[in-house]
């Protein structure tokens, strides 16, 4: 396709109209039109710039997913985007007001609109999952010091919250949003812990019951604002992004009564570099509902009427060799998985993947853990987990 001719891939002096606006923002990243690297867009069809200046990130996503414009390396495309300033003009103007209409509305995340992502993300067939993830099905950023692997990553990312939560045998653990069971089992095995945890995915706490049936763990098909009774310690892995700014209180007050006195909180979340009631629309639409990303700023004021921050760790470069790694897993499963899901899934779940880790190379997005106790709870906290 390289000498394809159409107004979509004039020579940059020549930019025109709508699809001239594209060409201009991809110029600045250094990303060609039917170019010969890795990261240059190759254009199948006459409009796809047009239909991305007029549908910004929407268009681009969706007209990938058509087959419009492919991409080898999509998450190296992303990063080159995103570091010279694509983010602020992923949506128009009518875009960004209807969200603001919308956010000041409704809460979109409320008891009833926080199960959608449970049913359109990770109620998909466990087995997507078992392809794309590591033995201990942990569906969030790896800590890759000291690993070589995606497992070895994920088993270091679970002992590393294991150690900052400081458990010891007999104490009771709190799960919120506890995926497929696999840190309440790794804490359960390696810490002596009870555990307890929630989920609103139908598939997760099946498949999470069963892989930890012969340990001391409940899995429950549980909202946290429902949730009663104690816990010695309170931990969130990548749940927080689906709870939504009008519900940050909410969830920190519930967290605080849920954990005991003396007890400690850790909280694992994608964040943004900015507070905003902004959501990219094709996340939004294809992959994650009603979800939003909080800023350190969010974070933190809604904590502190409950908490101490007692430790923030940011290891959100190690999230694209993460995401990089499920690509990879998700690619090579992909003759299995063809049998259940379309081609236009597979291009979907690619970009997905690739946009993602081109954020976190970018560092447009951060993966943070906070460790929180109580006002007045304790006199130390261990900080050497590290």
């Amino acid at each position: 396709m390289s000498g394809l001719h159409h107004p979509d891939s004039l020579p940059s002096h020549q930019h025109t109209g709508l699809a001239g606006r594209v060409h201009d923002v991809l110029d600045s990243a250094d990303i060609r039109i039917n170019g010969s690297r890795p990261w240059d867009m190759q254009i199948h069809h006459p409009r796809t710039l047009t239909r991305i200046a007029l549908q910004r990130s929407l268009g681009l996503g969706e007209s990938y997913m058509d087959g419009w414009w492919d991409c080898d390396a999509l998450d190296e495309l992303f990063r080159r985007l995103l570091r010279h300033g694509a983010n602020g003009i992923s949506q128009n103007l009518l875009q960004r007001g209807l969200q603001w209409i919308g956010q000041c509305l409704f809460n979109r995340q409320n008891l009833h609109r926080a199960k959608d992502v449970a049913l359109q993300h990770y109620d998909l067939d466990n087995s997507l999952f078992e392809a794309m993830l590591d033995p201990t099905m942990s569906y969030s950023c790896g800590y890759w010091q000291q690993a070589d692997t995606l497992a070895q990553a994920q088993r270091n990312k679970l002992d590393l919250i294991c150690r900052k939560l400081e458990l010891q045998p007999g104490m009771t653990l709190l799960d919120i949003g506890c995926g497929w069971g696999g840190l309440l089992e790794h804490a359960n095995r390696h810490y002596g812990v009870r555990g307890v945890g929630i989920t609103l995915s139908k598939e997760q706490a099946a498949l999470a019951t069963q892989r930890c049936a012969k340990h001391d763990v409940d899995i429950r098909l549980q909202d946290y604002r429902t949730l009663q009774g104690q816990f010695d310690r309170v931990v969130s892995v990548g749940m927080f992004e689906h709870v939504g700014r009008r519900n940050y209180s909410v969830f920190m007050a519930s967290c605080a009564q849920r954990l005991r006195p003396k007890g400690l909180m850790l909280l694992h979340t994608i964040g943004s570099n900015v507070s905003s009631h902004h959501h990219d629309p094709w996340i939004d639409k294809y992959i994650f509902p009603n979800g939003e990303l909080p800023s350190c700023a969010q974070i933190s004021r809604t904590a502190e009427p409950w908490f101490v921050a007692e430790d923030l760790h940011n290891f959100g470069a190690d999230y694209a060799r993460t995401l990089r790694a499920w690509d990879r897993n998700f690619v090579s499963a992909w003759p299995q998985l063809s049998r259940r899901y379309s081609d236009r899934f597979f291009r979907m779940w690619r970009y997905y993947l690739n946009a993602c880790a081109g954020a976190f190379q970018a560092r447009d997005l951060q993966l943070w853990q906070w460790v929180f106790s109580h006002t007045g709870g304790r006199q130390r906290v261990y900080t050497g987990a590290r």
